[in-house]
């Protein structure tokens, strides 16, 4: 069984799970096909790399010799890990992935994605300073303030927290809550936000027990 898939997130909007309204961020994993099956016996572990195929040519019947020219076909390519004991012969080259065999409603999942970027940001934005007291008199402004260590260490210690570039770092938001799963439209809305913006690359799996 395959532990994952990769997908794009769209976007968030709103939609009804009984009686109440609730956020969900929606989720395409449609055009994705498996490119190579890996093996322990031939590379030494078991993964699939799976590609994401082109919108222009979406519409095109899978051939062997797309794997000739990726960069013309594929959008991404990535690989997803399998067990020790799982049976790779139930995956064939050209063959989409069934995300009811990933993910159902009411499953929790992980989803993995990359930040937004924000650019230069000082402390204020960056890390939540509170800057400095805005009565008169006060010329702190948003600076961030002492070092501190500097008679001791003479250099600025690693992960002091300071102004510099925001954003594009790796994140995971566990546990969320399966809402829908729509295999006709390839589409999996799951509860709350994901780091991202819309149309960044995000891994979805179920979640640990």
């Amino acid at each position: 069984m395959i532990a994952g898939i990769w997908g794009k997130k769209i976007g968030m909007t709103q939609v009804f799970s009984g009686e109440k309204a609730v956020p969900v961020t929606v989720l395409d994993i449609s055009n994705w096909v498996i490119t190579q099956v890996k093996t322990t016996e031939r590379d030494g572990y078991n993964a699939v790399q799976i590609g994401c195929i082109k919108d222009k040519h979406a519409q095109t019947s899978f051939t062997d010799a797309w794997l000739k020219k990726p960069n013309v076909y594929f959008l991404f390519m990535k690989e997803i890990a399998l067990p020790e004991n799982a049976v790779t012969a139930e995956f064939s080259v050209g063959a989409p992935i069934d995300i009811r065999t990933v993910l159902a409603a009411g499953d929790k999942a992980d989803v993995r994605g990359t930040s937004k970027g924000c650019g230069f940001a000082g402390v204020m934005r960056r890390h939540n300073f509170a800057g400095g007291r805005a009565s008169h008199g006060s010329t702190m402004g948003r600076r961030p303030g002492s070092l501190s260590f500097m008679r001791s260490q003479g250099r600025v210690i690693k992960g002091k927290k300071m102004p510099g570039h925001m954003g594009t770092t790796t994140h995971m938001m566990k546990n969320l809550d399966v809402i829908q799963v729509r295999p006709e439209d390839n589409l999996i809305l799951v509860k709350g936000a994901v780091p991202g913006k819309a149309g960044s690359l995000v891994f979805i799996r179920k979640a640990k027990a």
